[in-house]
């Protein structure tokens, strides 16, 4: 679809369309810049509260992976009025405005539509210095890529819609999902990193694919590293696979080098397509330690150094 746009001329456009990052960034002084990002989308639980919650976490997830805080949020709302109750929005956006809170900030207008399928989502405003824009562009061979969320929720939430999530996977999907980035960015903004994106609809390796197209790099990824939600083997195995995990697995198969003993289930799970996914950071190797410090002092849990990046342009090694 960016291809329809047309190009952007204006200097103070830091971070406009063209490398696919997370949020547009705007200069507005020497000392600050704007960055903004929108997202929203149909209920991927059955809870309407969690569903509030978490697509507030994945709206607020585009300003973190820019190493940027957030300031306000603007509620985006799709609702079927006089088909649900409206006591089922008062809890989603009860859900959002706590997720808000957490992160320190609040909704401070919207807009609402009547539409038959109910949708969620925020655009958010936050700032960041100039100079300390984190892109997906700028990751550099010998870096060490970290993943801060295990993979997993587009697998579960299809099983939820199947019927066939178990309440354990359920809960721990939307522990995941919900849990803000807040502290992954803290800690790149501590550390100092070269490249960062959050991994949503795209998936692992469709994000990464984007983070290397953009960087000029390539990456390999050790799979028995990267963190997977409770139950998703066995539900990739069973073929519980949403149809945007399977058309990430086509858009990057044709990039990625897969060695010989990955089995089809492992290379969807590495496509699935997250909601609220974690962050998937390149790290200068030098700085490795104290990142992996800085992520354990902001309270981040369930993060994994899953591979580095190589010098070989737009090739994915999965081994």
């Amino acid at each position: 679809m960016l291809r329809y746009l047309p190009p952007i001329h204006d200097p103070r456009v830091l971070v406009g369309t063209n490398t696919n990052d997370d949020a547009a960034v705007y200069l507005l002084t020497e000392e600050c810049a704007l960055v903004a990002t929108v997202d929203y989308f149909t209920p991927i639980v059955d809870d309407p509260y969690f569903f509030g919650a978490i697509a507030a976490a994945n709206a607020l997830s585009d300003i973190y992976a820019m190493g940027a805080e957030p300031l306000f949020a603007l509620n985006l709302v799709g609702f079927p009025r006089g088909t649900l109750p409206i006591e089922v929005l008062g809890e989603i956006l009860r859900g959002g405005a706590d997720k808000l809170a957490e992160a320190g900030i609040a909704a401070i207008g919207g807009h609402s539509i009547d539409d038959q399928e109910p949708k969620f989502g925020m655009c958010v405003i936050g700032t960041v210095h100039p100079q300390r824009v984190v892109r997906n562009a700028g990751a550099v061979p010998g870096d060490r890529l970290y993943l801060t969320k295990p993979l997993g929720t587009g697998i579960i939430s299809t099983a939820i819609k199947r019927g066939v999530a178990s309440p354990a996977a359920v809960e721990a999907a939307i522990q995941s999902m919900t849990a803000l980035n807040r502290g992954a960015a803290l800690a790149m903004q501590q550390t100092g990193v070269h490249a960062a994106t959050d991994v949503t609809g795209f998936g692992l390796l469709g994000h990464l694919h984007e983070m290397v197209r953009a960087s000029g790099v390539g990456a390999r990824v050790e799979r028995a590293r990267v963190p997977l939600l409770p139950t998703v083997v066995d539900l990739a195995c069973a073929d519980v696979v949403p149809g945007g995990t399977r058309r990430n697995y086509e858009s990057v198969r044709e990039s990625v080098r897969w060695a010989p003993d990955v089995p089809l289930w492992e290379q969807l799970l590495l496509c699935d397509a997250q909601t609220s996914g974690g962050l998937l950071i390149a790290v200068p190797v030098e700085r490795a330690a104290a990142f992996e410090q800085a992520l354990q002092q902001h309270g981040v849990r369930s993060w994994a150094c899953v591979g580095e990046i190589l010098p070989q342009e737009g090739v994915i090694e999965v081994v």
